[in-house]
């Protein structure tokens, strides 16, 4: 088995790695402060309007704290060093608390959307006013927490998880807050509900896409931004290179493809260039984890037990 690493260029990535790591801890540390604010004022101020609603912000601004204090916990966790039984340390320790977070809101969803439901059909007076107030602060607090946490979200599906548990409360607050001014305007109850029904449709979109890519790398399923027949293509176009069998592409973590191959190179001599030029072209493509085995024949029948 062979394999070619760029020492210069991982140093280079482990330092602008570490520097948005620090960065987007910082920023779920504010978003944490903020979000556990907005839990006490939204759970005080439902109970005593009667808004579910409001209710059921709290309840997401619960499931949002939990999130953000285990992806904090994660970015933490995950940097550990690699080990004899850890070969690629904890990295998918934040795929698992991205498929956490899809899955807890998902399931508070569900159960919002029930109780969205029951309360259609037997409309309960709520107190506009105090559900407005409490409404607006929570905008005010989640829009600052988006703020901070939006620049650094699309690097990790860890942070992504955090930043779709704010983004989910942001738009429940804008949902209350038109509920409210309609029941103070109109005196619809059933606004209330209504507004939980819509806000809960806007959710469930992003915690199933979050779900899914998280399972897709648990799976080691290939990228999606990998078209796995140009890179098969690619590396048969190699010079010495007669084939290419048993290519796998998949994601360590967030950021992190990894590939394997077995490479068919008649000539030894070739062995080395080929190598070279196979990390050179896949660093091109957003894989810097390569390992190619060399092979004079193929020796795909051999395999066939692992790989069918």
């Amino acid at each position: 088995m062979h394999r070619h690493d760029h020492p210069h260029d991982h140093a280079h990535d482990h330092a602008h790695g570490s520097h948005t790591h620090d960065h987007a801890t910082r920023a779920l540390k504010f978003a944490l402060g903020l979000t556990l604010v907005v839990l006490v004022a939204e759970a005080i101020g439902g109970w005593l309007s009667n808004s579910l609603a409001l209710l059921a912000d709290a309840g997401h601004v619960l499931t949002d704290a939990g999130a953000l204090a285990l992806s904090l916990f994660v970015a933490w966790f995950s940097r550990q060093p690699a080990n004899a039984a850890k070969t690629y340390g904890y990295l998918r320790w934040e795929i698992l608390a991205a498929l956490i977070n899809g899955a807890t809101l998902l399931g508070l969803s569900a159960w919002i959307a029930v109780e969205a439901v029951a309360r259609l059909a037997a409309p309960e007076p709520v107190g506009g006013n105090m559900m407005l107030g409490v409404a607006i602060a929570g905008l005010l607090a989640n829009a600052v927490a988006a703020w901070l946490l939006h620049p650094v979200h699309a690097g990790s599906l860890n942070v992504r998880g955090a930043y779709l548990h704010i983004l989910s409360d942001l738009l429940a607050s804008v949902g209350t807050i038109v509920a409210a001014l309609i029941i103070r305007a109109t005196g619809w109850l059933s606004a209330d509900p209504l507004a939980s029904l819509l806000t809960t449709a806007l959710i469930v979109r992003g915690a199933w896409t979050l779900v899914r890519e998280s399972v897709d790398v648990l799976l080691e399923s290939t990228p999606a931004h990998i078209a796995l027949n140009e890179v098969r293509r690619t590396l048969e176009g190699i010079q010495g290179v007669e084939s290419v069998h048993d290519l796998h592409v998949w994601s360590v973590s967030s950021g992190v493809v990894a590939l394997s191959a077995h490479a068919v190179v008649r000539e030894a001599n070739r062995n080395q260039p080929v190598l070279e030029r196979a990390c050179e072209l896949m660093g091109h493509m957003g894989i810097h984890h390569v390992t190619i085995q060399i092979e004079q024949r193929d020796l795909h029948d051999n395999d066939k037990h692992v790989h069918p």
